[in-house]
């Protein structure tokens, strides 16, 4: 039979645990527990699971984690592993429920994440509350700097939790934008809440929501139908190649949650991108401002989307090389309003033997009392997809 319990919150010991160890035949936990004893067993994640699951019928365990079973504890995931009359769980005060009781805040109003040992966040549900707690270790306030890189101080408020149910907790607010977080030391355990204080824009922008130079913008339908051939899904990286005003990236982020790195060579453009991004409170955004040709040879990720807005013949003579830099299933839409271009996409991938597709929207709309017609540039779009069999 196993046990899982949490030790609440403070520190690494079993004060905050209502059992009695005596009960058990053996009591693993991990390293960083304090106590000592015979029956104690501090293991690794990876050991103490291939202890319990070899033993679990043939004794009784209490196995011990930090906080709470059920939140982001290793604990709910062995438990899946064993069959249901062999485990029991007991709760404790998890870090969340600890700084609800400091702060007052309720359920409802709160989404909690994990940054501990991840390289990335799940920005599907970043700041989609009031408050978001993220759970941290000593590389994650750098990683949420560069996160809210375009978030402004006034946009949020920020509270660490410190060394919480020790004898010298704190719980203050802090500006993650500047140093005043390094007077602690991040190798202790700690959480960060952040408050968000702006109201999230609509998902969907009209064109005037856009600082743009000379009307560089991907109109509203045609930037309704880039996003929907992209095929977006969260937390998917997008490469915005010729970016202009950046409205595809910033209306991908809002409407489909995906991290984006946006590439334009005009500085001016990217001035408007950078003003445009802070304007919609983008979040994990990347912004390269110059030769997209020699960035994105640069730039280490992976991409599962492209999409080409512009560029010039520069950027289309690269399209294999683009293709091949794309994650497996991965998709590529590149926009074209000329002929020229198109016929350089064309062959470039023709003699790549890239397979693609073709759509073409000629769009009129019709204005005013008079109802006059006011007809945009044909839009030419190619649509690559990546199959895994090419990889």
């Amino acid at each position: 039979m196993v046990t899982i319990i949490g030790n609440g919150m403070g520190e690494y010991n079993f004060s905050n645990i209502t059992l009695s160890i005596d009960d058990f035949d053996v009591v693993v936990c991990d390293a960083n527990f304090q106590e000592e004893g015979e029956s104690i067993k501090k293991l690794s994640f990876r050991d103490a699971k291939e202890y319990i699951l070899a033993n679990y019928e043939k004794q009784n365990i209490l196995y011990v984690v930090t906080g709470s079973p059920f939140f982001f504890s290793a604990g709910t995931l062995l438990a899946k592993k064993i069959p249901p009359q062999y485990v029991k769980m007991i709760d404790n005060t998890s870090s969340l429920r600890y700084i609800q009781s400091k702060l007052f805040f309720s359920d409802a109003e709160v989404e909690a994440l994990s940054l501990h040992g991840r390289k990335e966040l799940d920005i599907s549900k970043f700041l989609t509350q009031k408050f978001t707690l993220v759970l941290c270790d000593k590389n994650s306030i750098e990683k949420l700097k560069e996160l809210m890189h375009y978030l402004q101080p006034h946009d949020i408020k920020v509270t660490i939790g410190y060394k919480l149910g020790y004898s010298d907790e704190v719980i203050e607010q802090i500006n993650i934008f500047d140093y005043s977080y390094r007077a602690f030391d991040l190798e202790q355990p700690y959480v960060i809440l952040i408050e968000r204080l702006f109201t999230p824009k609509s998902v969907i922008s009209e064109d005037e929501e856009f600082e743009t130079e000379r009307g560089m913008i991907t109109k509203r339908y045609k930037r309704h139908l880039s996003l929907v051939s992209l095929e977006l899904e969260p937390n998917q990286l997008l490469w915005d190649i010729g970016a202009g005003s950046g409205s595809c990236s910033i209306e991908a982020y809002k409407r489909y949650k995906v991290r984006t790195i946006l590439f334009e060579k005009q500085q001016q453009r990217c001035e408007f991108i950078e003003q445009n991004l802070k304007n919609h409170f983008v979040c994990d955004a990347k912004l390269y401002c110059g030769d997209a040709t020699q960035h994105y040879k640069e730039e280490q990720s992976t991409p599962q989307r492209i999409f080409i807005g512009g560029g010039g013949e520069s950027v289309i003579a690269e399209l294999a090389y683009l293709y091949e830099r794309l994650d497996e299933d991965g998709i590529i839409v590149a926009n074209f309003v000329t002929l020229s271009n198109l016929t350089q996409a064309i062959n470039v991938l023709q003699n790549a033997k890239i397979a693609f597709e073709i759509k073409t929207l000629s769009l009129t709309t019709y204005k005013m009392k008079l109802l006059m017609p006011e007809s945009e540039r044909v839009l030419h779009q190619i649509i690559i997809k990546k199959e895994k069999s090419d990889g």
